[in-house]
């Protein structure tokens, strides 16, 4: 097993990016929203994975820098679908949650 397996925030973002697979294959959004929501949400997993692969803390923390910001960017697609009406309140406080475990679980330590 990989180290990056062991890391609760990998899982959380694991499962944050399959909830969004699943938003995205269920949702009639358009090509632009669902690309990069896709993307960021993969950026956010991936870049904790590669990250923890690095040697130097120096080098580690860049690509949890780049997570971060790719959580940010989740954070505001997801609110941008809540305010015109493409996914209700309890999902918007669904996915906010899942970007601030993530956060709260690594990110921004």
């Amino acid at each position: 097993m990989f180290d990056f397996c062991k890391l609760d925030v990998y899982q959380k973002a694991k499962a944050f990016c399959i909830l969004i697979h699943k938003l995205i294959s269920d949702g009639n959004f358009d090509r632009t929203t669902n690309d990069q929501l896709r993307r960021a949400s993969f950026s956010i997993m991936l870049n904790i994975a590669e990250g923890s692969s690095r040697f130097s803390n120096k080098d580690r923390r860049n690509f949890m820098v780049v997570a971060r910001g790719s959580a940010f960017e989740c954070a505001a697609i997801v609110e941008y679908l809540y305010e015109v009406s493409e996914i209700n309140k309890d999902s918007y406080d669904n996915y906010l949650n899942y970007l601030e475990e993530i956060l709260i679980r690594g990110l921004d330590k």
